[in-house]
């Protein structure tokens, strides 16, 4: 009779964010997973494979969960471009709560690996594409709502405005600053006007 598994899969990938966020993938030893997650070697092994299977389970969970949530919120009825306001004062919120943004830094690590991992690049690219026309479609919204200039290059604006979105873990690295975030959010949002 099979033993049945003593964790709960879901909080072991919510925790290896973190880890993957703190130490970023290439400094994440495998006794910093086994430590931080709390579970034996063959459980990681039987569940998850490698590290790197751990790490792009991790990111894949975490990605598809925050694309869901602005995908949401974009096309949530009421004001397109609040809804778009919205989504950068939730980002810098989460960015400023010590225990949530650890969370968020699994961003970084995933992006280092873009260029040596070809699964990881295929993924970031189809999010990439279904948030910009996520955006998209909320800046057409806009426009219809009267909420955006007729003059305002839409395509260019999605993807200005998913890229500057991803930005924000690095602005939160590189300062502990917590205005450093509002500052740049509010550059960001006068696209809109």
């Amino acid at each position: 009779m099979a033993r049945s598994k003593e964790f709960d899969p879901s909080i072991v990938l919510r925790k290896s964010m973190e880890i993957f966020g703190h130490y970023g993938y290439e400094g994440t030893s495998l006794q910093n997973l086994l430590e931080g997650l709390g579970i034996a070697r063959q459980s990681l092994y039987d569940t998850y494979g490698t590290k790197r299977d751990l790490f792009i389970s991790a990111v894949k969970h975490y990605i598809n969960e925050k694309t869901a949530t602005v995908i949401a919120r974009l096309e949530s009825p009421g004001s397109a471009k609040m809804a778009i306001s919205e989504i950068f004062f939730e980002a810098i919120s989460v960015l400023k709560d010590d225990a949530k943004r650890k969370e968020c830094f699994i961003m970084d690590s995933a992006i280092a690996q873009v260029p040596h991992d070809s699964e990881i690049a295929e993924f970031f690219n189809q999010d990439l594409k279904r948030l910009e026309e996520a955006f998209y479609k909320a800046l057409v919204r806009a426009q219809e709502q009267g909420e955006l200039g007729e003059q305002k290059d839409k395509a260019a604006l999605a993807k200005y405005l998913n890229h500057s979105r991803y930005s924000l873990t690095q602005v939160a690295k590189l300062s502990s600053d917590p205005k450093v975030l509002d500052d740049f959010v509010s550059v960001i949002l006068t696209t809109l006007e």
